[in-house]
């Protein structure tokens, strides 16, 4: 029609390109900030590499137990705004190793506050059971008053993070420059 004046895109189509584009670089710079991280040593043994970062794969306890693997799991989950379940899990594992039961009681108020609690901060999926039971073990806390919701929340992730994150452009494009590299030596 005459005397129309062409119309931009809507901005959802320039805002997929751009993310497409951004997790592109996304695992790059990823790589980059955890060669820097974790490469202050010199040793071979502590660098990251492709064929550690493919073990990741084969279960959520690998890729915890894998300092780089638990790094890149963190930033993923950031950037999907649901670390909460990671964050609490670490949190529970920190909190195993007081021995002070001063600390332990105060360390055990603090998590039930921030991640157990109803309408709380970083509030994890768990059933109103375990909540309460865990309420109830918080008054007299011991190492293992968590571990109830660690155990569900540790299969949350399982069942639903870490899959996530093995289809994530983040972790494919960290193997695809991994293994650029090693192609490139």
């Amino acid at each position: 029609m005459p005397g129309l004046i062409p119309q931009p895109l809507p901005t959802h189509f320039n805002m997929d390109r751009d993310d497409c584009r951004r997790n592109k670089t996304l695992g790059k710079n990823l790589m980059c900030r955890l060669k820097c991280m974790f490469t202050s040593s010199s040793a071979p043994e502590s660098r990251l590499s492709l064929e550690d970062t493919q073990q990741w794969s084969q279960s959520l306890e690998r890729l915890l137990g894998s300092k780089y693997g638990l790094a890149t799991f963190r930033t993923f989950l950031k950037s999907e705004f649901s670390d909460e379940n990671i964050e609490f899990w670490l949190t529970c594992e920190d909190y195993k190793k007081i021995t002070s039961s001063h600390k332990m009681s105060s360390k055990a108020r603090k998590i039930f506050e921030q991640f157990v609690e109803a309408e709380s901060p970083k509030e994890i999926n768990i059933d109103y059971h375990t909540r309460e039971e865990i309420k109830r073990k918080v008054k007299s806390p011991t190492p293992q008053c968590f571990d109830d919701a660690q155990k569900i929340v540790y299969g949350l992730m399982e069942r639903d993070s870490y899959p996530r994150f093995l289809r994530s452009e983040m972790y494919k494009t960290l193997l695809e420059s991994l293994a650029a590299d090693n192609a490139q030596r």
